[in-house]
């Protein structure tokens, strides 16, 4: 279960993010509303909410997941892979809000470079990504991070996908949601897995909070899927202002 989840707001700057897809700009006012829906569906999943301003200085900082991995015994600070946003994890104000939730606080040091779009919990357990974004020395660092505190965690080579959380989601209850690559990989068949059409990849990327699903809108395929298990109540938020700077439902919080 979780109990909160950190936001933050997007900037005018948002127009100016690290982008891999062909749709255009995001428009910031259009951006704007869609993330106020995005944080009134998280209410609805009964989490307080910390909210945080803008960074106009870092264009992609609404994506705060990327910031930092939230655990059941510590938060890790992550050093990103794309050097515009490194210094984004350094502000004073998520520094601050972490050290309101947690007294474990652990970082990523360079050479390391890992990302948590990279990383899906399943129980105690953290499947680690190695992308563009996160390396190897990232991911050592972080296995170890977690086995200090009781936890664990494994590598998964990636090819395709921009982080892992682009491609495969889990929804709790043993179920699974696997896109392009990961529909074979071998490490994933001890799961109920929900084969993701290939025409609905980018509602591979749904969050689980409290037995909802939040799912992209405008993906009919992925949301009946889901409501068919009868195990969660399924929301709506539209993500495709954030879509144009490669971004998705996960990516716009940290949740614990």
């Amino acid at each position: 279960m979780f109990n909160n989840v950190i936001v933050r707001v997007p900037g005018k700057s948002l127009s100016e993010g690290i982008s891999g897809a062909d749709e255009g700009k995001p428009i910031y006012n259009s951006a704007i509303v869609q993330h106020e829906y995005y944080v009134n569906a998280l209410t609805k999943t009964g989490v307080n909410i910390t909210v945080l301003p803008p960074l106009e200085e870092f264009p992609d900082s609404c994506f705060i997941e990327d910031n930092a991995l939230c655990t059941s015994k510590c938060t890790i600070i992550s050093r990103p892979g794309a050097e515009t946003r490194r210094k984004e994890v350094q502000s004073s104000d998520l520094q601050e809000a972490l050290g309101k939730f947690y007294k474990n606080i652990e970082e990523i040091k360079e050479p390391g470079t890992i990302e948590p779009g990279d990383i899906m919990m399943v129980g105690d357990h953290y499947y680690i990504g190695l992308s563009d974004r996160t390396n190897e020395e990232g991911a050592e660092q972080m296995i170890a991070i977690l086995e200090k505190y009781g936890l664990s965690g494994e590598t998964v080579t990636m090819k395709e996908m921009l982080h892992l959380k682009t491609g495969v989601n889990y929804l709790e209850h043993n179920n699974l949601l696997v896109a392009g690559e990961f529909k074979d990989d071998p490490r994933f068949d001890k799961f109920n897995k929900i084969e993701i059409p290939e025409d609905e990849a980018y509602a591979a990327n749904c969050i689980w909070i409290n037995d909802y699903i939040i799912v992209p809108a405008g993906y009919p395929k992925v949301k009946k899927a889901i409501e068919d298990l009868g195990q969660y109540k399924v929301l709506e938020v539209d993500t495709s202002e954030f879509r144009k700077v490669d971004g998705g439902l996960s990516c716009l919080s940290l949740r614990f």
